[in-house]
């Protein structure tokens, strides 16, 4: 059974902890509602992040306000943890121009889709951070599949030898789309690759909230005093499908799925806080719904929004756009 002592031991008060729990249930009801959405042709194809939620959370709130925070599509909620309001980000989803945000007003950076892109992105920001004097760390997310790709190299590498201040957190669900880890790597983990970068790896439980909560607090704390960069290695097994346009039946273990899905990391939070005393059923039914009403409200924003104006796509491309365009 948890203690609350046991928990106030992770350096967090009652109140975060209850803090931390609401955010995950944001992002939970966020995810499940946006497939709701797609189903029923209200967003795009979307990149489902169920069972996720410790993973974005934990992290996160190590950070300070004056932090960046560096998304892949599969933290395409974050900004819920700053406030961001929910019809931004499911705008994001709708391809309607409001979805883009000004990184500067939330140190949110944008949605990235290409795999990896990212990573010298927060890499560049923390050394500029670092030039200037101030005290800022960068956290970028990505998945298992981005440590193959050559920008997570150049980004890492630039970062490691600029001793910049910078976190690197990679959701290891051990399938990048369809393919396994065991066939894009030989490294016994991912976090071994951070040898070769002469930097901090460290490997969690990505479904213990408090676990990644304790590696992302020691990795910022290190960064901001001027220790460079770590990568934490996030571990778990995907049980949703990749996106809503994958049909993971043909490559997944549909077994090991279930096991998985028994002990979600969202539940087993609740559980922990319910042992130590600190959180009733009550509380449970009021953070669900008050997250549920969040998005009603913001897919009836996002609705109401009027639609885009075509010429926004060539109003910064062309002088005078071509005929062709013109009568399209």
């Amino acid at each position: 059974m948890a203690s609350t002592q046991a928990l106030v031991q992770h350096g967090l008060t009652e109140s975060d902890l209850l803090e931390l729990y609401r955010r995950m249930v944001l992002l939970r009801t966020y995810d499940e509602r946006s497939v709701v959405y797609h189903r029923q042709g209200r967003i795009g194809t979307y990149a489902i992040f169920w069972n996720h939620e410790a993973i974005q959370a934990g992290a996160t709130f190590a950070l300070e306000d004056e932090d960046w925070i560096f998304p892949s599509y599969r933290e395409s909620a974050i900004g819920l943890v700053r406030g961001m309001p929910v019809e931004t980000i499911l705008q994001w989803w709708r391809g309607h121009p409001s979805g883009w945000w000004n990184p500067a007003d939330w140190n949110i950076a944008s949605i990235t889709v290409p795999i990896a892109t990212h990573v010298p992105h927060a890499a560049g920001l923390a050394w500029g951070k670092k030039l200037r004097g101030e005290s800022a760390v960068a956290m970028a997310f990505f998945g298992d599949g981005a440590t193959s790709e050559g920008a997570f190299h150049e980004g890492v590498n630039l970062a490691a030898v600029m001793n910049a201040p910078a976190v690197f957190v990679c959701n290891n669900n051990q399938w990048a789309i369809s393919t396994p880890i065991e066939a894009q790597t030989r490294a016994e983990t991912l976090a071994d690759k951070a040898v070769g970068y002469g930097i901090p790896g460290v490997r969690v439980d990505g479904l213990d909230v408090l676990a990644v909560y304790a590696a992302a607090r020691e990795a910022v704390e290190r960064a901001r005093a001027g220790g460079g960069p770590t990568l934490i290695e996030a571990v778990h097994y995907r049980v949703a499908p990749h996106a809503t346009a994958d049909d993971p039946r043909a490559y997944i273990d549909l077994a090991r799925v279930e096991e998985e899905r028994a002990r979600e990391c969202v539940g087993r939070y609740e559980e922990v806080l319910k042992s130590a005393g600190l959180l009733t059923d009550e509380q449970v039914e009021s953070v669900r719904r008050e997250a549920e009403d969040l998005l009603r409200a913001g897919i009836a924003a996002a609705e109401a929004d009027p639609p885009a104006d075509p010429e926004l796509l060539f109003r910064h491309a062309y002088v005078d756009p071509p005929e062709n365009m013109r009568r399209g």
